[in-house]
C-alpha cells in the first residue's frame, strides 16, 4: 500500500492496536498484503489489555524504544483517543469510523477526514521523531 510505504520511507515505526483479537487482525493485514509494513501488532488478547487502557500503546513504545511523547496515536473512536491520551501520546482523530468530529475533537490534537491527510499534517509538524 503506497500510503504505508510512504510513512515507512519517512523512517516511522508503525503499529496496530485493536480491540479485536490479534489473529484475525493479522489475517486482515495479511489479506491486504501490508503485514510486513507494521513493526507491532496487538489485539486485546496479546497480553497488553484493550483500549481505552493504554497497555497496547505503551507496549508499542517499549518494543520500538520510543517515549510516548514521540508517538502519535491515530484513531477513529473515543476508545482509541482515550488510550492515546492515557499513554501520553499526541492523537489524530480520523473520521472513518462511527464517531463524529464534534465527539472526537476534545480528545485529539487534530481531526482529519481520513488517514490520507496525515502526511500533510506531518509535513506541517516537522517535529515528529523518526524511529
Amino acid at each position: 500500500m503506497p500510503f504505508l510505504s510512504a510513512l515507512r520511507a519517512r523512517g516511522l515505526a508503525l503499529g496496530v492496536a485493536t480491540n479485536d483479537a490479534e489473529a484475525p487482525a493479522r489475517s486482515h493485514l495479511d489479506a491486504a498484503g501490508v503485514t510486513p509494513l507494521f513493526d507491532f501488532i496487538a489485539g486485546f488478547d496479546s497480553g497488553h489489555g484493550g483500549k481505552p487502557a493504554p497497555g497496547q500503546l505503551l507496549a508499542f513504545c517499549a518494543a520500538m524504544g520510543l517515549s510516548a511523547d514521540a508517538v502519535i496515536m491515530v484513531g477513529d473512536s473515543l476508545h482509541d483517543l482515550r488510550a492515546g491520551r492515557a499513554a501520553g501520546m499526541r492523537c489524530i482523530a480520523v473520521l472513518t469510523g462511527m464517531a463524529e468530529a464534534e465527539e472526537l475533537s476534545a480528545h485529539a490534537d487534530i481531526v482529519l477526514p481520513d488517514i490520507g491527510h496525515i502526511p500533510g499534517w506531518l509535513d506541517q509538524m516537522q517535529t515528529v521523531p523518526a524511529r
